[in-house]
């Protein structure tokens, strides 16, 4: 049985993250994810207990990300936020930060499907298989999708890409 309360406390804070890097608003993902939710709530009983939560509670969150862009026709993306503290001086953290800003302007330019597969692939570290089972594509359109979203990132970046 689908325990909502118990799969909400565990998989949230990653639902809310996939869904802000998809649309780099912080109201936005958190309505979003809550109506991920409720969505995966009311679909409890098509669950299958054998299948991964996580990608399954992803799968409804880009439908409704989906759903959302169709309604709304504008496409916006990610702040990456890492959990890394390091010393810097002022001069230092201004030049990370603008070239973060920079990288977000260039994702933030692609299509929605290079932006579904970096963020996946890229971004959360899923395998192929995953992406393309939560994006309900082949493999193939995974791996060409995330390979022309980092030729198409690298050009927005004016080829100052790294990794």
């Amino acid at each position: 049985m689908f325990q909502l309360e118990m799969h909400y406390e565990i998989h949230s804070e990653q639902i809310y993250q996939f869904l802000y890097f998809i649309t780099f608003d912080v109201q936005l993902a958190e309505d979003l994810m809550q109506e991920t939710f409720i969505r995966a709530y009311e679909a409890r009983h098509s669950y299958r207990e054998d299948a991964n939560v996580l990608t399954w509670l992803r799968t409804i969150a880009r439908n409704i990300a989906y759903d959302h862009f169709k309604r709304r026709k504008r496409i916006r993306f990610l702040r990456l936020e890492e959990n890394i503290m390091i010393e810097l001086s002022a001069e230092q953290l201004v030049h990370i930060e603008e070239e973060k800003r920079e990288l977000y302007q260039a994702i933030a330019s692609l299509k929605l499907n290079y932006r579904m597969a970096i963020v996946l692939r890229k971004i959360e570290g899923l395998s192929i298989k995953e992406a393309a089972e939560i994006l309900g594509w082949n493999e193939a359109k995974v791996k060409n999708n995330t390979e022309r979203g980092m030729l198409a990132l690298k050009k927005a970046m004016g080829g100052d890409l790294h990794g």
